[in-house]
């Protein structure tokens, strides 16, 4: 089936990309030529590069398995599809200076009939059945996560920033290594945009693989230089510069032609950048993300949404009160430090498990860091979600490597997030709704649905101990029915 851009949607599914997979695998089977090769190459990434974009926003384990396994198959036919690749340059080539060219299509043709050995058996040992079986649990998934744009928006622009970051590096020091990467996050930026922004896609597409290409072919003719170097491929000098030459013009074409699109100030650096995320958008989006991912995870979102409620309803009315900490570094505020601990407190357990703190703490610092954020927002962030019950912050090492500053403020914040988890600790819902008011050293809670001689009142009592003692204020529960006795 012809790939175009006018392709129905159902086509762009992971489920549709999982089942080519297995179709382009009968055809290498059959012939391990070089369309074959690519065909089959290109499905397999297709799926891997869906994968981690979906993995971003459901934490189900099986987007990671389903990688792996894909990566191994991929992996298996990198150094086949090189090969070919290099035979293709050379029969290009070929008339610059023929005796080399000979040596180099030897060696190539060989090393080619031994890799389609290796990959014939690899091809034939993968397990069909268990790709397909994933492929209708990820599509399951994939309806359930619905098509976030803003945050497939984050996404991409994690994507930029880390290609944008390897074009500095690239262009300093001109290494082959560094183009190489770079070749490699452009693709990645590629993949993110294809698979998840139609509108990105249809105004940047053409451009974004024309670049990729041009990267591409600069590695074919550095890695085609290197291998007639390996294999001493030059009988006589002039053939050498001949060959050198030749490899060298074809080379700078296409450096000069990437120069050309990304460097100035209309560069397509600048263009996508103006496509993507930036200022309310991007704050919201990556909010966003973070929810997403998380209810992926949660075996109660309903308790979550309240716990986060309560959380942001106290921290206002302590900011208010002029007690919260101010931060000295780090552009991320407190409050979506503790919006964000707050909606991930849930993650990756089942409610009832008793180091599920430890847990949740634990995957939300695995995540990438978002835009806007730094390693150490993630880490407070994760810091937070780990102490909502639990052991209490002391000596636990991750927690003695922040600033002294930073530490209090995971006292803080943790402590906000802790009560308001005691006030939902039954996932009953029983207290409903909270409201907070700040008396000078004093803080009021009045709450729907609290009882005050109950075992759930002694929960919650010694709960509000760690935020009692870092903000260094009384707080009071109340009763709704209490209020203004």
């Amino acid at each position: 089936m012809a790939k175009t851009a006018a392709a129905k949607p159902v086509e762009r599914g992971i489920a549709y990309w999982m089942e080519r997979v297995v179709a382009e695998r009968e055809n290498v089977r059959r012939s391990l030529h070089a369309d074959a090769v690519h065909d089959f190459r290109v499905a397999l990434r297709r799926c891997r590069s869906m994968a981690e974009g979906f993995q971003s926003v459901n934490g189900d384990p099986s987007w990671a398995r389903m990688r792996k396994t894909g990566k191994a198959v991929f992996a298996a036919f990198g150094d086949l599809r090189d090969t070919q690749v290099l035979l293709e340059w050379i029969a290009r080539l070929r008339s610059e200076c023929p005796p080399v060219a000979e040596r180099l299509n030897s060696y190539c043709q060989r090393r080619e009939a031994e890799l389609k050995t290796k990959a014939a058996v690899v091809v034939d040992e993968f397990d069909t059945q268990r790709w397909l079986q994933w492929a209708q649990r990820l599509d399951e998934l994939v309806q359930g996560v619905g098509n976030p744009t803003e945050v497939f928006q984050v996404l991409a622009l994690e994507r930029y920033d880390e290609a944008r970051k390897l074009h500095t590096k690239a262009l300093r020091n001109r290494s082959k290594v560094a183009l190489h990467e770079l070749r490699i996050g452009i693709k990645r930026f590629r993949y993110i945009v294809e698979n998840f922004l139609p509108e990105q896609q249809q105004a940047w597409g053409k451009d974004l693989r024309h670049i990729q290409d041009l990267l591409g072919e600069v590695h074919d003719l550095d890695v085609l230089w290197s291998t007639a170097r390996k294999i001493h491929a030059f009988v006589l000098p002039q053939g050498r510069q001949q060959w050198y030459a030749a490899v060298l013009r074809e080379r700078t074409q296409r450096m000069q032609a990437y120069r050309e699109k990304m460097l100035g100030r209309h560069s397509l650096w600048q263009e996508w950048r103006s496509g993507l995320p930036a200022g309310d958008k991007l704050h919201s989006a990556v909010l966003k993300r973070f929810e997403i991912w998380s209810t992926s995870l949660d075996a109660d979102p309903a308790h979550t949404q309240l716990v986060t409620q309560f959380s942001l309803q106290l921290y206002d009315a302590l900011q208010g009160g002029g007690l919260v900490p101010a931060r000295t570094a780090g552009a991320v505020s407190p409050r979506d430090l503790l919006q964000v601990a707050a909606l991930t407190h849930g993650a990756g357990h089942g409610g009832r498990d008793k180091a599920r703190h430890k847990t949740s703490g634990r995957l939300l610092q695995q995540l990438e860091v978002p835009p806007g954020w730094s390693a150490t927002d993630l880490l407070i962030a994760a810091l937070v979600a780990r102490y909502h019950r639990g052991a209490l912050p002391t000596t636990q090492e991750r927690y003695t490597a922040l600033s002294p500053g930073d530490q209090h403020l995971v006292d803080c914040l943790g402590g906000i997030l802790r009560l308001a988890d005691s006030l939902d600790s039954q996932h009953d819902h029983k207290i409903d709704a909270i409201a907070v008011s700040q008396n000078g050293a004093r803080t009021d809670v009045i709450a729907t649905g609290y009882v005050p001689r109950s075992k759930h009142a002694e929960r919650i009592a010694a709960a509000r101990h760690v935020l009692e003692y870092a903000f260094d204020i009384a707080l009071l529960m109340h009763a709704s029915s209490d209020a203004g006795r």
